[in-house]
């Protein structure tokens, strides 16, 4: 089974930092990407964060400059570092393992930011 499994969420204020993690029993090396996605109520599913499996790293535009995404291999973990969170960055989070072209999307873990 390769679902991805997130951790990490939670309630923060505005302007704080959370540390999302996300593991796999697949080899994330072997991943051709590594995504985070978001999905807040009524709202579409927003692409965060990718890392490819030859390190190239992009972000969507509204966390660019706040959110870092990074990997350990040794620990087959991604994580999504993000700081200076805004009320708007509520939503929750998925992890997204493309393996072989096809996608495994994570159960996803929510964060709230208060203002």
């Amino acid at each position: 089974q390769v679902q991805p499994v997130e951790s990490g969420g939670g309630l923060v204020q505005s302007g704080g930092s959370l540390k999302l993690s996300c593991t796999t029993s697949a080899n994330i090396s072997n991943a051709n990407a590594m995504d985070w996605y978001r999905q807040a109520p009524g709202k579409q599913r927003e692409r965060v964060a990718t890392i490819t499996k030859s390190g190239m790293i992009s972000y969507g535009p509204s966390v660019r400059g706040r959110f870092t995404i990074s990997r350990n291999a040794a620990k087959n973990t991604v994580y999504l570092q993000m700081n200076s969170l805004k009320p708007e960055d509520t939503a929750t989070y998925y992890c997204n393992a493309l393996i072989d072209m096809q996608n495994h999307l994570g159960q996803g873990t929510q964060v709230t930011v208060v203002s």
